[in-house]
């Protein structure tokens, strides 16, 4: 029976190449000129440092921007709660969404069963595993989830004859 994967992933080597550009871009900036402002990424954080709350926002943009530039959807970073750190300096975690939260699976397995179409779904890990009959069959649910808009951006993967 033919079947494919819903995945929410995100491309860590365009992610990287965001984080570098980002870096590159403050180092050059005028306005971050003198200033502490640093970006670190870590495995499934990134940590912003800087000035202060004004010069935060900015790397923010900066950082949003980049990453949407290299393809990555804007709700793969999840900005956190800018908060004081030591020296005065301003710092803010971006956690790197990924995966599909069983919650979030279980809205688009009702999703699938809704739409009457004649496939199964089942939630397997932070995946979404759906099969069917015919090919038809899956296309037609593939459109009807991109139809649709999601807490995270959707990959269709692993797709079987």
């Amino acid at each position: 029976m033919p079947s494919f994967d819903v995945v929410s992933e995100v491309d860590k080597q365009e992610l990287d190449n965001a984080v570098n550009q980002t870096i590159k871009e403050i180092t050059q900036r005028y306005d971050f000129r003198a200033s502490k402002s640093e970006v670190n990424l870590e495995k499934d954080l990134i940590k912003l440092l800087s000035d202060d709350e004004y010069k935060m926002k900015a790397l923010q943009d900066v950082l949003l921007s980049k990453a949407i530039k290299r393809g990555l959807d804007s709700r793969v970073l999840d900005f956190g709660k800018v908060e004081d750190a030591a020296g005065g300096l301003a710092k803010c975690e971006v956690k790197i969404v990924e995966g599909i939260s069983q919650e979030l699976g279980k809205k688009i397995n009702k999703a699938i069963k809704d739409s009457k179409l004649k496939v199964q779904s089942q939630i397997q890990g932070d995946q979404v595993r759906v099969t069917g009959k015919k090919r038809d069959d899956l296309q037609e649910v593939i459109s009807f989830l991109k139809e649709n808009d999601w807490e995270v951006p959707l990959q269709f993967k692993n797709f079987r004859d």
